[in-house]
């Protein structure tokens, strides 16, 4: 398996490191190679330009906001076939307030940008520090899954369990509507009440 991670800040780097040594291969995708020549030295990935990046993968991790990945993915060219994983929660600049919900959802809308495409909802619900293994420290750390497809699914839960995640099943893509507001509920436990960026939900 092929793994192009588009955008690497904090969840970007937390992804590529994750995954180094697991058997998958990892590309980054990013616009100026200078910036992530450390990154990439430190995980043996490559790196490429993100549209080249998404291009050659099986799997294409938006670690990018969400108006970021709205972007790229209005220039990203033909995308069929590809799983794109959106992590995004698609709140203000001050994590207030949620900009799309109810009646649809960030993962919905970037699936309208690439119709022919697999768009997965995951991993949002999860700050950048949860994603490596050792943070962790041997907890149950899970990751809601949704998609169209099960095969989709099932490819995306493989993910997640590579880098010691359990993987929750969520149903179609529209369960992305309830999904991103637990994201936002879990920014506004973690980051604004006090337990910090270690707090994740879990499904019992």
């Amino acid at each position: 398996m092929k793994i192009a991670i588009i955008g690497v800040g904090n969840l970007g780097g937390a992804f590529t490191r994750a995954l180094a040594g697991t058997g998958v291969q990892v590309v980054l995708g990013a616009r100026d190679a200078a910036k992530v020549a450390a990154l990439a030295a430190e995980t043996g990935a490559d790196v490429l330009s993100p549209n080249e990046a998404a291009a050659q993968a099986d799997v294409v991790i938006l670690a990018l906001y969400y108006a970021q990945a709205q972007a790229f993915l209005a220039q990203a060219g033909d995308l069929s076939g590809k799983v794109l994983v959106d992590i995004s929660n698609p709140i203000t600049e001050d994590f207030q307030r949620i900009v799309v919900g109810h009646t649809t959802s960030a993962a919905e809308e970037l699936q309208a940008l690439a119709p022919t495409a697999h768009v997965v909802k995951a991993f949002n619900t999860l700050f950048a520090g949860l994603i490596s293994p050792e943070a962790r420290k041997g907890k149950n750390v899970q990751t809601f899954v949704a998609a169209n497809d099960a095969d989709v699914v099932a490819q995306v839960g493989q993910v997640a369990r590579l880098i010691g995640l359990t993987p929750v099943t969520a149903g179609p893509l529209r369960n992305a509507r309830f999904i991103e507001p637990t994201g936002m509920l879990n920014i506004q436990l973690g980051a604004f009440q006090g337990p910090g960026t270690s707090v994740a939900p879990a499904w019992v």
